[in-house]
């Protein structure tokens, strides 16, 4: 799974979040290190409101939240995800003794100890250009 390091590498950059249905995030600074959190229509919502966007969580839970500005809380983008951010970009994945590596279409290459991670860090390699 992507680490916070570079979650908050890739928010930085600006690559946008766009909550939906399935997607991991964590809650930084809130006594809740640890914790990955998913958007689930039954559990945990994201909902537009004016002001911004909140993750709202339903139902009942071990501690008092009912909601969260979006803003405050970091996307762990998946594999799948950072490699449809790629696009075009994005040439292959390669299996390495202890990890992998993603190539991009220059032949700029990534790795890291599994593919997310490499995934993670090809797209920062590309956003920052």
């Amino acid at each position: 799974m992507i680490n916070e390091e570079l979650a908050a590498a890739l928010r930085d950059t600006g690559f946008e979040w766009e909550p939906a249905s399935g997607d991991r995030f964590v809650i930084p600074d809130h006594d809740l290190d640890g914790q990955v959190f998913h958007i689930s229509e039954m559990t945990i919502e994201a909902h537009d409101v004016p002001g911004g966007r909140l993750i709202k969580f339903n139902g009942t839970t071990e501690w008092a939240l009912d909601s969260i500005a979006a803003s405050e809380v970091l996307w762990l983008p998946t594999e799948s995800q950072l490699r449809d951010a790629l696009g075009s970009r994005f040439d292959r994945l390669e299996a390495l003794d202890g990890g992998f590596v993603v190539v991009l279409d220059d032949g700029h290459r990534e790795a890291d100890i599994d593919a997310e991670r490499a995934y993670a860090r090809a797209l920062l390699t590309v956003l920052r250009g």
